[in-house]
């Protein structure tokens, strides 16, 4: 049995079973479902599953977070479900059905840009660098830079733009690509055709504006003429190229014969659309990403830019939601083009850094809830570093609060940020290392928002969240008083008794990496002596296992789960030397037999029989201790006592 076998089980009945799945696959910390009908999936139940860390719905997929070891949970729960995984494009391709023409939109454009992140951050990080050395007058006096003393530094400098401009200047390349390998056709194509948007025959991009009319080199075709300009830079321009591209292909290849098809359909799609490119759609779309930037540069600047960066900073987190913050990539790209620099990006580094300051806030008022800090730890990491979807999704949205007050600190942030004309010469690097995006001139300015955008929503989410922790604790409380008094007839202490004969030992001196450290939940193990296993307490029969018959699964009144777990790797016996007495669901007293099994059997096929006890789930039981380090007797010997 996998390690996640029986979470993986539970979750494929809240997703509403095998027959609900179209497709599933996984990423580094989600699970992504696309549901035949998303409405049976049990998104509260999901959630309260100790395993998950949280769950959300994007571009019509339903995501469930793990967290690292999603992939061994995705590995248990495709054998659990009885059905084969997928890539995530197929995933994405069947979630498709789920959303609108919109979401089908912002879909398509975050899927160019996707591939293109690394390359943009590692473009963001040398331009943040190299605005370290070159442009901050930190020496003799505040009138040198590192570069402007040192050759060293100035040769770096020089060596770095190589990378720099091949990543903002060149990018048309790799949206080009992007859109070629998005849409399946031939990826070279793509390429070439991005490489004849910034080719050095062509005026550079950034030259136009300071290159007069009469000086702008031409092709001369005798009756017309058209301009030869380069699109460094510029996002539409090869967006509307590389579609152009993509469906020239395919329709060349619908109507050619397949014996010439190798040599006409590359040749037909690449010189139509690079035609198509220089003559109508790099003008056009030129014009309208012009058009774009201009109308959110006017905002940003304008007489209401104070009112823009508030609603802005408010509105991008909900945005990071719905999946619109993608159209933002492009948007701040274009900007940088047109204008030298974005006052989007280091918004949006503000509100990853107000969205972890929420988190930092639950952090601090969860600091003894040891549970929850394994969510909100890591979670706040990954916000500052511009990760905003673990802390969005698994914390801040749970509660609702820490994520209007991040919203809220991120305004403010923002107001104070196109107040400042703060800008960035680069995207990409999110959250804290943001500021290494920023202007030289500008970093201060940007210093002093990501101090608020740290204190006001830690200072919100405390004030707030202390009031309502504490009104949801007592909450928790009176019902937990209720159900421990209906359920438990006003018990206040329980046990466990020995449910082997043998030497009660930590779970430490397992020697098995999963129970060992304790990944499974606390217990402690026997050493037995004897060959039938009994149930240490009144209980529910809630799990077994009928393949392997090795383990037993228990649930006490009081909600307490505990899992008996004969021997290490017992599972690969698959039930050869083991015989349940007992029936799922089943009721049994303290004592009652529980699964009979030979330990020669288990040292014959080379594994140990150090049976182990596991608490998976506390359920109301308190102040649980473990007794080891000493013989036991079946049915006699206490080994747990909690309260």
């Amino acid at each position: 049995m996998g390690r996640y076998a029986e979470d993986a089980k539970e979750l494929l009945r809240l997703v509403g079973g095998k027959e609900n799945i179209a497709a599933v696959s996984h990423c580094m910390t989600r699970m992504r479902f696309a549901l035949a009908e998303p409405g049976k999936a049990d998104v509260k139940a999901i959630e309260a599953m100790k395993v998950v860390k949280g769950s959300f719905t994007q571009s019509g997929q339903f995501q469930v977070i793990i967290g690292n070891t999603v992939a061994d949970f995705y590995n248990d729960f495709v054998k659990e479900a009885g059905i084969e995984g997928v890539s995530k494009d197929a995933v994405k391709q069947a979630a498709k059905k789920n959303q609108n023409p919109l979401q089908r939109v912002i879909t398509a454009l975050a899927e160019i840009f996707a591939p293109l992140i690394p390359a943009i951050i590692t473009g963001g990080l040398i331009l943040g660098f190299r605005n370290c050395i070159d442009s901050l007058y930190l020496f003799e006096n505040g009138t040198k830079t590192l570069c402007d003393i040192s050759q060293f530094w100035a040769g770096i400098d020089s060596f770095l733009w190589l990378i720099g401009e091949a990543v903002f200047h060149m990018l048309p390349v790799g949206i080009c690509w992007s859109v070629t390998k998005k849409m399946g056709t031939t990826q070279m194509l793509g390429i070439v055709l991005g490489l004849t948007l910034v080719s050095g025959q062509l005026l550079n991009a950034y030259a136009v504006a300071g290159t007069a009319a009469a000086e702008i080199p031409k092709w001369n075709f005798g009756g017309f003429q058209v301009n030869r300009i380069g699109y460094q830079g510029q996002v539409i321009p090869a967006i509307l190229a590389a579609f152009t591209l993509v469906y020239l292909e395919k329709f060349f290849r619908k109507i050619t014969p397949q014996v010439i098809s190798m040599i006409v359909v590359p040749f037909l799609s690449l010189l139509l659309s690079v035609m198509a490119a220089h003559f109508v759609l790099g003008p056009i779309g030129w014009k309208v990403g012009a058009a774009i930037s201009a109308v959110v540069f006017a905002g940003i600047t304008g007489s209401f830019k104070v009112v823009f960066g508030a609603l802005f900073g408010v509105v991008y987190a909900p945005l990071v939601i719905t999946g619109l913050h993608h159209m933002s990539n492009a948007i701040d790209l274009q900007l940088i083009a047109d204008y030298g620099g974005t006052m989007l990006w280091p918004m949006i580094a503000l509100s990853n850094i107000a969205q972890g300051s929420a988190v930092l806030g639950m952090i601090w008022l969860q600091r003894k809830d040891a549970q929850a800090q394994e969510v909100n730890i890591p979670a706040c990491i990954s916000c500052y570093l511009g990760v905003t979807e673990p802390a969005i999704f698994g914390v801040n949205l749970k509660r609702g609060f820490p994520f209007v007050c991040g919203m809220i600190g991120s305004g403010i942030a923002a107001i104070v940020c196109v107040a400042t004309g703060t800008t960035a010469n680069a995207i990409g690097v999110g959250g804290i290392p943001g500021i290494l995006s920023i202007q030289p001139q500008f970093m201060a300015s940007f210093g002093i928002c990501m101090v608020i955008a740290f204190g006001i929503p830690f200072l919100l989410t405390s004030i707030v969240g202390k009031q309502r922790l504490a009104a949801d604790v007592g909450n928790e409380k009176a019902e937990e008083q209720h159900t421990t008094q209906k359920e438990t007839s006003k018990e206040t202490e329980g046990e466990l008794k020995a449910f082997l004969t043998g030497k009660a030992i930590p779970l430490k001196e397992v020697g098995d990496g999963v129970f060992s450290e304790g990944i499974l939940g606390d217990g402690m193990a026997i050493l037995p002596e004897s060959e039938i296993l009994y149930a240490p307490a009144d209980a529910e029969i809630a799990a077994l296992m009928p393949d392997s018959r090795h383990a037993c699964g228990l649930r006490l009144k009081n909600g307490m789960e505990v899992l008996l777990h004969i021997g290490l790797d017992t599972v690969d016996m698959k039930g050869d030397g083991f015989e349940y007495l007992v029936e799922e669901g089943q009721k049994v007293s303290a004592g009652t037999p529980l699964i009979r099994f030979d330990r020669a059997k288990i040292k014959a096929a080379g594994h140990r029989d150090v049976t182990i006890c596991i608490i998976s789930n506390t359920g109301n039981a308190r102040d649980i201790q473990f007794y080891t380090g000493m013989d036991v007797k079946e049915n006699d010997t206490i080994v747990v006592t909690f309260r």
